[in-house]
C-alpha cells in the first residue's frame, strides 16, 4: 500500500534515488496505491548528473510493494521494498530511464506498460 508521503525506491537509471509521494493518481477519494497505479512524486535525492534533479516532481508507475497483492488465481505476491519507476507522463506510459532494476509485478505489464514489462530483468 503505498500512499501519501511513502518513500519509494527509484527502480530505473534516471538519477533519482529515492520519491516521496504526494499524490496517488485515481479520484479524490483514493488513499492507497497498488502495483500498476500511477502517482505523482517529489525527487528527494538524486545523482548529481542524472536526469532528474533533486525537487522535481514526477510521474511514476509502482512495480514493486512491501505490500502483499492478491492475484485472481489466489496467489500472493510480496517484495521485499517499495519501487517505482520514473514516466514520461500518464498517456505515453514510456519510462524516462533505458533500464529497469530488480523484478517487477506482472500486473505492470497487464496494466500497460509492456515498455517497462520487456526491459525489466524479471517479471515476476
Amino acid at each position: 500500500m503505498i500512499q501519501l508521503r511513502t518513500v519509494l525506491r527509484s527502480a530505473d537509471n534516471t538519477g533519482a534515488k529515492e520519491l516521496n509521494v504526494i499524490h496517488v493518481f485515481g479520484g479524490s477519494k483514493r488513499k492507497f496505491g497498488h502495483i500498476g497505479d500511477i502517482i505523482n512524486c517529489v525527487v528527494k535525492t538524486a545523482m548529481p548528473h542524472g536526469q532528474v534533479k533533486d525537487g522535481e516532481i514526477v510521474k511514476a508507475v509502482v512495480v514493486r510493494t512491501r505490500k502483499e497483492y492478491r492475484r485472481q488465481d489466489g496467489s500472493y505476491v510480496r517484495f521485499s521494498d517499495n519501487a517505482a519507476v520514473i514516466i514520461d507522463n500518464a498517456k505515453d506510459k514510456n519510462p524516462r530511464g533505458t533500464r529497469i532494476f530488480g523484478p517487477i509485478a506482472r500486473e505492470v505489464r497487464d496494466v500497460g506498460f509492456a515498455k517497462i514489462a520487456s526491459m525489466a530483468t524479471e517479471v515476476v
